[in-house]
């Protein structure tokens, strides 16, 4: 049953436990301190009495309150805090221990007993499902390393449970696969991260990141139904921008100048989304208070200096293209901006 610490006057609570059913909650409430002076309190999802006029939460404790359940319909309303099991592998495990549950030495009958009885256990699990513990784990790693969403990292795993289905994980790492499932489902979700920091994280090398992702790529993908998307330029300018601390307006700008240039003719094809984004950047902060030096901005990017000025002159250059065209078709003429493409050095 559920109870509020020291009340007194009894109310009446409702608790949603089994469906549409409403189960009826006597508590104590303090009318010393009252949330409101008619209070009607209901039982939400998170085991916590709100009272509907005023919105206050009260925390409650929980007395004795475990039911038994025994179909799946009852164990899926009556769960509450029940661990969740891993859907591979066995759910005990059989220690090589001395002592037993008190703290008594085992004798060497049970002993012997127990190892053999371990031994068997090991020999029950086949090789997938000693794949997948030895890689779940790795793959949480890198996951938390890389601050990604979980539903990022879930997409990841189902990946990696297909490739090691299809044995494509034999005779290669384990972990060069687990890397590459991460990169794969970030490009899925088109989330702005980049494989130079899945290699870093990763500690591995870049061409065996290369090789497992090419077949996952090839055969996993397309049987799970998903698109391998490049990396967009658009994400990684509001990235860059936010880790440059530029605002928001710059941002903006920034973006307004990559779509200005690719409607003059700017193709993305063969070029860097990193350079593109920090190109934009830079041009956008150039003429501001918030002005950044080439330097930085290539170091956020994980670019070159050099890459950055030529990304810039070319962005530049269709972005006038697109203001002259528009110029020619207006009578009036509009101010332009101050940078020129030769103080872009």
């Amino acid at each position: 049953m559920f109870f509020i610490k020291k009340r007194k006057n009894v109310f009446t609570s409702y608790n949603n436990t089994q469906g549409n059913s409403r189960r009826q909650i006597e508590m104590e409430y303090t009318p010393e301190d009252p949330c409101c002076p008619n209070p009607k309190l209901i039982l939400n999802n998170s085991s916590e009495f709100v009272c509907v006029n005023c919105g206050t939460v009260l925390s409650p404790y929980l007395i004795n309150s475990e039911r038994r359940a025994y179909n799946a319909s009852e164990i899926s309303s009556r769960r509450r805090t029940e661990p969740l099991w891993r859907c591979f592998g066995n759910r005990t495990i059989i220690g090589n221990f001395n002592t037993d549950a008190r703290g008594k030495q085992l004798q060497p009958q049970r002993r012997a007993l127990f190892a053999r009885l371990s031994k068997i256990q090991g020999s029950l699990i086949n090789s997938l499902e000693r794949n997948y513990w030895e890689a779940k784990p790795k793959l949480s790693t890198l996951s938390n390393r890389l601050a990604i969403p979980n539903f990022i990292q879930e997409t990841a795993w189902s990946i990696y449970k297909i490739s090691a289905k299809k044995k494509l994980t034999m005779g290669r790492s384990i972990e060069g696969f687990i890397a590459a499932s991460v990169y794969a489902a970030i490009r899925v979700h088109q989330y702005p991260r980049l494989l130079e920091e899945v290699v870093d994280f990763s500690l591995l090398p870049l061409r065996n990141i290369h090789k497992s992702l090419a077949l996952i790529v090839r055969e996993v993908l397309p049987e799970l139904g998903l698109r391998y998307s490049p990396i967009c330029s658009e994400r990684l300018i509001f990235r860059f921008g936010n880790e440059l601390k530029l605002s928001m307006p710059i941002q903006q700008k920034a973006k307004k100048l990559l779509f200005t240039a690719r409607r003059a003719g700017l193709e993305r094809t063969g070029k860097d989304p990193k350079g593109i984004a920090a190109a934009t950047l830079y041009l956008a902060a150039k003429d501001t208070e918030e002005k950044r030096t080439q330097s930085s901005i290539a170091h956020i990017a994980r670019i070159t200096e050099v890459t950055l000025r030529t990304r810039a002159k070319q962005i530049w250059s269709y972005s006038q293209l697109r203001l002259r065209k528009q110029q020619a078709l207006t009578t009036p003429t509009t101010p332009t901006s101050k940078i020129q493409p030769s103080d872009i050095k």
